[in-house]
């Protein structure tokens, strides 16, 4: 086993006080590390251990912020939950650190949904499907199955229009 440490430069806990810095570069983690801690928030979230995940996931942000993870999956408990204010702040967090995961364009688009705001639903749900044309991943699929039942309800209303039409008494 290595004694090795590294040395930080001297300004380094001072950097990290004043906001300058993410902690993880005083605790010494690396984005490999932090991923891994990521890995270990959905390992947890997905086998039911909710509050865990949770624990990892707010313990993410708060050794870095500037990293998506922590956002993504606290963001997806919140959408489970059924907070869907919490929801849409922690996912827009994540979408504002990476822009290219489809799972959380999905779920931003199931939180807009939920919100009855149609509009933007379909957009955060179609931008899930072009980042992953393929399906590969769950989030994408479920994306897919919103946006051909959003599409299925659109046919039926127009079709009879007086079934949807609110009563005017």
């Amino acid at each position: 086993m290595s004694t090795t440490a590294t040395v930080l430069p001297e300004n380094t806990l001072a950097e990290v006080i004043a906001g300058n810095q993410p902690l993880n570069v005083f605790l010494g983690l690396s984005p490999e590390q932090i991923q891994a801690f990521a890995v270990l928030g959905f390992s947890s979230y997905q086998q039911g251990r909710v509050a865990e995940a949770r624990e990892i996931f707010e313990g993410l942000i708060a050794v870095d912020n500037s990293s998506y993870y922590g956002w993504a999956g606290l963001g997806a408990i919140e959408l489970t939950e059924e907070n869907l204010d919490a929801a849409e702040h922690n996912l827009r967090c994540a979408a504002d650190r990476n822009g290219s995961d489809s799972t959380v364009m999905a779920n931003l688009g199931e939180v807009y949904l939920r919100k009855g705001d149609t509009e933007s639903a379909a957009s955060f749900l179609q931008k899930a499907l072009e980042l992953d044309p393929l399906g590969e991943d769950p989030a994408t699929n479920r994306a897919r199955a919103i946006l051909q039942g959003m599409m299925l309800v659109l046919d039926e209303m127009e079709k009879n229009p007086d079934l949807f039409a609110e009563e005017s008494n």
